[in-house]
């Protein structure tokens, strides 16, 4: 979530990679990847590519650009991010891939 003096924009996350120092290295090979929130809903539904009902959930977002010196990127979502998503885990994974 990023926000100003009088607005708060929650479509935004702060992301930081655990033991990565170098920014250059981390953010130059993340920027645009996509990264992933996952969480437990209430109900259960079916999920594409599952034959049984499931609680879990995701929300897709992009890693957009560096932010800090310690190997933080910050990322986009398609969807706002809920308030309980602070501080919680987000998953970077490594697609789509430039190699």
């Amino acid at each position: 979530m990023t926000s100003s003096k009088k607005v708060e924009k929650p479509q935004g996350a702060y992301i930081k990679k655990g033991r990565l120092y170098v920014k250059a290295v981390f953010t130059g090979f993340r920027r645009g990847k996509r990264c992933a929130y996952v969480y437990k809903a209430k109900n259960k539904t079916l999920v594409p590519g599952q034959k049984r009902l499931n609680r879990v959930r995701i929300m897709w977002g992009k890693v957009t650009r560096a932010h800090g010196k310690s190997g933080g990127v910050r990322a986009k979502f398609n969807r706002n991010l809920p308030p309980k998503a602070l501080g919680r885990r987000i998953r970077v994974m490594l697609y789509p891939s430039r190699i």
